[in-house]
């Protein structure tokens, strides 16, 4: 298949890529990394009348760190999630989730920005930028405002973008003192999309009890699913084994309703939801009891 017919546009600034989502609106769709969109309108399940090409913007194009929170261009590529420094010293949960996208074709060109804005519910980077506490800047001709990872998202590829806006940067949170995070996740190949996934970070208490639990599932719902309920269990408490066995159990049997389709039935997705949820925290727990 080919695409249908469509205006391309290079824009080398984002004032005037803004410019161009404003004068186009519903009509516009920017291409960042193109490994969602251009499979999508080569079999025509997208039909965008009008292309805004992001990759001679160079304003999109960074890895920085401001005020102790890791700041990333919305067309940084995701290799440099698991190649830069300031990634793995600022928010290495990235760094560990970054080989469980695709493969590394993919990640050579796929850009952060494209992935989060695009919304799948089987993509990792969502579930982990809301397990974070991320930031996301968006912006469009008349001004810009920032939205939580975890109120960007509303449904299947649905997000709060309006149509003239665009995702420009991602803002990471420092960890708390005494943290810990993991990432798990079953395909049925790797670089295949995950069946289940879990991103976990957690913070412990001078007394070794569970301060803070931010447990998110992939491909269970129309988004980032948090199990908010796994993490009322572990409040507050010591993270022992049966606790975490108990918050893994509330995870997957109260806070998902994950969906039946050809790839997995609904309950054998609770079934992974559970075993992951309990590898993610356990490893997550083990990490923050070793921090400094």
């Amino acid at each position: 298949m080919k695409p249908a017919p469509f205006k391309y546009f290079a824009p080398t600034a984002l004032e005037e890529a803004l410019a161009l989502l404003a004068e186009y609106g519903d009509e516009a769709r920017p291409l960042a990394g193109g490994q969602s969109l251009v499979p999508a309108m080569n079999f025509r399940l997208a039909r965008p009348e009008v292309l805004v090409d992001l990759n001679r913007v160079p304003e999109l194009f960074f890895v920085s760190e401001a005020s102790g929170e890791l700041r990333l261009g919305a067309m940084t590529r995701q290799r440099e999630l698991e190649r830069h420094a300031l990634v793995a010293q600022h928010a290495p949960l990235l760094r560990e989730t970054a080989p469980h996208i695709a493969h590394p074709q993919i990640r050579n060109r796929g850009t952060v920005g494209g992935s989060l804005a695009h919304a799948d519910p089987a993509a990792e980077l969502p579930a982990v930028m809301v397990a974070l506490g991320a930031r996301f800047r968006l912006q469009s001709a008349a001004g810009e405002r920032w939205v939580a990872a975890e109120a960007f998202y509303e449904d299947v590829f649905t997000t709060t973008l309006e149509p003239e806006e665009m995702l420009v940067e991602v803002a990471v949170p420092p960890l708390p003192a005494r943290s810990g995070w993991a990432f798990q996740e079953v395909a049925r190949r790797h670089g295949d999309f995950a069946l289940v996934g879990v991103a976990a970070v957690v913070s412990l208490d001078e007394q070794e009890r569970c301060r803070d639990a931010r447990i998110v599932l992939l491909s269970v719902g129309g988004g980032p699913v948090r199990a908010e309920q796994a993490a009322q269990v572990l409040a507050g408490q010591k993270p022992e084994t049966k606790l975490v066995e108990e918050a893994a159990r509330v995870a997957a049997e109260e806070d998902i309703d994950p969906p039946d389709d050809l790839h997995a039935t609904a309950g054998y997705r609770r079934h992974l939801a559970r075993v992951l949820t309990r590898r993610a925290l356990t490893e997550a727990f083990t990490r923050a009891g070793n921090a400094d």
